[in-house]
């Protein structure tokens, strides 16, 4: 017998990498030392630029947002979502992302939808400067699903050590600016196909009119990366602490900014709920505890900011024509009490 008797055939897994290879290559910045293929990947930090810098790394997942992918067909966005969030994860250390290196696992390698998942990948990591250096095509019979597929990826960034974010800076009287989601990034999305598919018993083509587009376009909407924007933001010392608005919604991930002897105050009303989670939230009558514990609610980075500097990151903001939303502020609370208090009415 053969390998490809086995269901790995070597021939086809090369092509694939031939063609990772071509469009990895056009995200190569300097400090990339070596092409893509070998056993590791080589980056050399420019000692020059930095002078004490610190590496921040992160690995995540697209996790079940790959089901719709898969019942639509398309994968390229799929593969900028996973770049994009790993680049938004460290940006909430105040680094500048380096280098990206993917693993993308299926049963039979299928050549054009490793090529879509790639091309969103490298086009994502164009925009927000990152090197796509290497990383993992594996071919696994019996292990997934015909047409179905596994994505991870892994991120390593740099910051200077006197400009890393740090929440331990954060003080009562600071400002909660929050950027817009384009969506539901990539979160929720176990609850969310539970309803649409589910409950709804929707196909992905299905035109939802309360949403304003095709049920499967709306929840492929990807992932924001926010680096670009607020990279001169943060050069200039504007910001004191980020947080990501991913799995666990705002309550979940805005304390992972903060210290232990302060409270964010949260004005429901104070941004727009997107119309998909409007949608989601009369499908299955989830209440607003639920709701700000699940999904971002078209919320995608909260920044932390000194009251001296929140007119500056607005002026910067509105001349790159950014929409922004001043959500609430810190106050001091004592040891015990909820790490972030609502007040106001969730437009749902």
């Amino acid at each position: 017998m053969r390998y490809a008797d086995a269901g790995v055939d070597i021939s086809v897994a090369d092509e694939a990498k031939r063609r990772i290879a071509a469009m990895a290559g056009k995200t190569f910045r300097r400090g990339v030392l070596s092409p893509i293929g070998g056993f590791g990947s080589l980056f050399q930090l420019d000692r020059k630029r930095w002078r004490e810098p610190v590496l921040v790394a992160s690995a995540d997942g697209v996790g079940t947002k790959l089901k719709v992918a898969f019942a639509t067909g398309i994968h390229s966005t799929v593969g900028a979502d996973i770049l994009n969030h790993c680049v938004n994860d460290i940006l909430t250390q105040g680094a500048e992302p380096l280098f990206f290196l993917d693993y993308l696992a299926m049963g039979k390698v299928n050549v054009e939808i490793v090529e879509q998942v790639i091309e969103g990948m490298s086009r994502a990591a164009k925009k927000a400067g990152c090197s796509l250096i290497g990383g993992e095509t594996a071919e696994m019979p019996d292990f997934y699903a015909p047409g179905e597929y596994d994505l991870a990826g892994f991120i390593v960034g740099a910051v200077e050590r006197k400009k890393q974010l740090d929440p331990q800076r954060v003080r009562a009287g600071d400002t909660l600016l929050a950027l817009p989601s384009s969506g539901l990034h990539t979160n929720g999305y176990s609850l969310a196909r539970k309803l649409v598919f589910g409950v709804a018993k929707l196909g992905p083509d299905a035109y939802v009119a309360e949403v304003g587009n095709k049920i499967g376009a709306e929840l492929l909407k990807p992932h924001r990366a926010y680096w670009p924007l607020l990279k001169n933001i943060l050069a200039r010392g504007w910001i004191t602490s980020m947080a990501h608005i991913t799995g666990g919604g705002i309550t979940g991930n805005l304390p992972r900014a903060l210290p232990r002897n302060v409270q964010a105050v949260i004005e429901l009303g104070s941004w727009p709920v997107l119309p998909i989670f409007r949608y989601l939230a009369r499908l299955g009558r989830i209440d607003r505890e639920e709701l700000l514990q699940t999904f971002n609610l078209g919320v995608g980075m909260i920044l932390v900011i000194p009251a001296k500097h929140v007119s500056r990151v607005e002026a910067e903001l509105k001349r790159r024509r950014e929409k922004f939303y001043v959500i609430g502020h810190i106050q001091s609370a004592a040891r015990g009490k909820p790490r972030v208090a609502y007040s106001g009415t969730l437009p749902i």
